[in-house]
């Protein structure tokens, strides 16, 4: 087993004891809730006769079902009303801070954590959402967790878990031009397999992880899930502290001192055991599109759809079912493929630095004919950001619908879903049969660049072609 890697310095610090099954009861630092798998962890509570253990170590928000063209109360969807009076009131029972529409503090969980300085490194933090995954940015150790295991952690602040094996995975070199992070994620899921990182941890390291900015790391970290493994992270450094000083639940002062050694102290020893490593050339990454119905069905923008007898054996039937459902022929051309909606947002790319790369390619140019393109600011401060940039009209100003904050079309518990066999380019992370909210809409995944070059292209097409970009030179600086 690894050992001096930060997972293990983390794991050991908040392990309260061994199990008899042979688990981990682990301390959680940080509990994130939302609307959605809360209320009946909050009513087994109630069966019980139990209260909330650590109310102050507990923050909500509303993300998943909250529509994002009108916000006013009631909602129109009852059933998002009543989640929505839910979540109020067993916050206000327990003593919970709830960040609501309106507070200047509401957004998708996984983008207000981090943008107010809760999630820290060294932290153990756990919500009930898989992508939970992306605090790990920070040098976190953070869990997806299932509704009664949300009951656990407000009744005692622990979980149960077994101690995952730790991959590193480096990424060295220079992302080319229009090559970003959500790229590089799904470069590495594409080469190891959604099943790939079960009963790991990624440890995300080397030359390009270090040169990427805090939400950069974040729409990696993100999607360590979608590559099967149950959490992911990046070692704390001055990238991180930078991100974090100054923020409201940050340390400060002299508090901000003792943090940062202490975090240096969790780093990855430099002869840190892991239990495997897989080291990737950031040169060979490019602009990359899923085709199919798994996030590892991803393809460079100019490779054509692979055919059977391209792949494993073992990714052979999913892929016949992928084509079928994607109405996609093998050896295909990707580019060029035909789209309805795009969409711009969620815990993967609805941050500040995801809207300026996405208006940078829809500044003067327009969405072609017939497009529906939107786009969903991950936050109340991530809007009022972008909004005091002007992002908001560039987006307009081409043809883009200007949004509120949500979860929006990532999974589709609100207004926003795919109609019918419609084809959406999107910036979110999942594209599974029926994802987007219609049983047979098509998603396909790529980074908010890309998202918006299909919008203005009305099809799959190479965000390099349209910024000019020539391809295969490195970044320079």
């Amino acid at each position: 087993m690894s050992h001096g890697t930060l997972f293990d310095k983390v794991w050991e610090l908040h392990s309260v004891g061994t199990l008899p099954s042979g688990q981990t009861q682990l301390f959680i630092g940080l509990h994130l809730i939302h609307e959605v798998t809360s209320p009946q962890a909050f009513a087994m509570l109630r069966e019980r006769g139990l209260s909330v253990m650590f109310p102050e170590r507990t923050v909500a928000t509303v993300d998943h079902i909250v529509p994002t063209e009108s916000q006013a109360r009631p909602f129109a969807d009852s059933l998002a009303e009543e989640m929505m009076q839910a979540l109020e009131r067993n916050s206000r029972e327990h003593g919970i801070a709830f960040h609501s529409i309106g507070s200047g503090r509401q957004g998708i969980v996984h983008v207000i954590a981090p943008e107010q300085g809760l999630t820290q490194p060294g932290m153990t933090v756990a919500c009930g959402d898989s992508h939970t995954s992306t605090h790990g940015a920070f040098g976190a150790i953070a869990f997806g967790i299932g509704t009664s295991q949300v009951r656990d952690v407000l009744a005692c602040q622990t979980l149960a878990l077994g101690k995952l094996e730790v991959r590193r995975i480096e990424v060295n070199g220079e992302l080319r031009p229009g090559v970003y992070a959500k790229d590089v994620i799904l470069h590495v899921i594409r080469k190891l397999g959604v099943k790939g990182g079960v009963g790991f941890a990624y440890e995300y390291a080397g030359s390009t992880i270090a040169a990427m900015a805090m939400e950069e790391r974040m729409t990696l970290c993100n999607m360590s899930i979608e590559g099967g493994a149950r959490c992911g992270y990046v070692n704390p450094d001055a990238t991180t502290y930078e991100y974090l000083q100054g923020r409201e639940f940050a340390p400060k002062g002299a508090d901000w001192d003792r943090a940062v050694a202490w975090w240096d102290s969790l780093r990855s020893d430099a002869d840190a055991h892991y239990d495997d490593v897989v080291v990737f050339d950031a040169a060979e990454i490019a602009p990359t599109v899923t085709w199919g119905i798994t996030p590892g069905q991803g393809i460079a923008v100019d490779e054509t759809i692979p055919t059977l007898e391209a792949l494993p054996e073992d990714d052979r039937p999913i892929a016949a079912e992928a084509y079928r459902y994607m109405d996609l022929q093998p050896g295909q051309p990707i580019q060029g493929t035909p789209v309805d909606v795009c969409f711009i947002g969620s815990c993967t790319n609805g941050r500040i630095s995801d809207l300026r790369q996405a208006a940078q390619v829809a500044k003067g140019r327009q969405v072609a004919a017939g497009i529906k393109a939107f786009v969903v600011p991950g936050s109340e401060q991530v809007k009022c950001q972008a909004e005091a940039e002007g992002l908001d009209q560039i987006f307009t100003a081409a043809g883009f619908e200007w949004r509120e904050p949500g979860c929006s079309m990532c999974l589709a518990m609100n207004p926003d879903k795919l109609q019918g066999r419609q084809i959406s380019a999107s910036s979110s992370n999942r594209n599974f049969k029926g994802r987007q909210g219609s049983a047979s809409g098509r998603t396909l995944l790529m980074s908010p660049a890309m998202v918006a070059t299909a919008a203005i292209s009305g099809q799959v097409a190479d965000v390099r072609d349209l910024l000019s970009i020539p391809k295969g030179v490195g970044v320079m600086g």
